[in-house]
């Protein structure tokens, strides 16, 4: 995996972070519109629970946590089984894992559309066919995984609508499937881009995205110091 660069050598790394630059950050040149059709904010406090998967858990993660109205976040796997939901196994692209962000918001504060809206916006590119920049295999596509038949709903209507008014140059790639199960990943995944700031990758590769939120949702944005 391009993620595990310890073993590169210098001019190894020059070489690498050119190529992370050329297809790792999100599509934040591209204004997405809110969806159409949402949930309404909820009149009492509460938690609800979304899990999606852009890509390298690390950046998606790093966004979400720092979202007003997401208590929590946890990154993981899902797709697959119990039994192979480890880094190891899962980064052997043959699991049915994809690296996922467990999202647990107060519908409240934040509705599960401005998530999803997020997550077209600046989380990854959805026009990418398992894959995200330099990360190559299932493991990285894009997937929303539903917990309830509402998110089902908004999800794939709000993929429609974004198909029809051909927001992205391509057509969307993203999966909607139920969610059958999540699984934590390591505890040294969990914000690991909080705790590895200098580490090329999330300086390429996920610093942007964190800057495309505060840029794009301002009034969403929160800073975000570690649980």
């Amino acid at each position: 995996m391009l993620k595990v660069l310890g073993w590169w050598k210098a001019l190894s790394m020059v070489l690498l972070v050119a190529a992370m630059c050329a297809g790792c950050r999100a599509a934040t040149g591209i204004a997405v519109p809110a969806p159409a059709n949402d949930a309404a904010l909820a009149a009492k406090s509460g938690r609800q629970t979304a899990v999606f998967a852009g890509g390298c858990f690390w950046g998606t993660q790093s966004v979400f946590e720092r979202v007003k109205g997401v208590l929590d976040t946890t990154a993981g796997y899902s797709g697959g089984s119990a039994s192979t939901a480890t880094y190891a196994q899962v980064g052997q692209e043959n699991t049915g894992h994809a690296e996922s962000v467990k999202v647990v918001f107060d519908p409240s504060k934040i509705t599960y559309g401005r998530l999803l809206q997020i997550f077209f916006s600046v989380v990854h590119d959805p026009t990418q066919l398992n894959r995200q920049g330099p990360d190559v295999g299932t493991s990285y596509r894009s997937v929303i995984f539903y917990a309830n038949e509402e998110q089902h709903k908004i999800s794939a209507a709000y993929i429609a609508q974004l198909d029809a008014a051909k927001v992205f140059p391509k057509p969307i790639v993203t999966q909607v499937v139920p969610l059958k199960g999540f699984y934590d990943a390591e505890a040294y995944h969990q914000d690991y881009a909080l705790y590895n700031p200098n580490n090329p990758y999330i300086l390429v590769c996920d610093k942007p995205k964190v800057e495309a939120l505060k840029e794009q949702f301002p009034e969403l944005f929160k800073e975000y110091k570690g649980k």
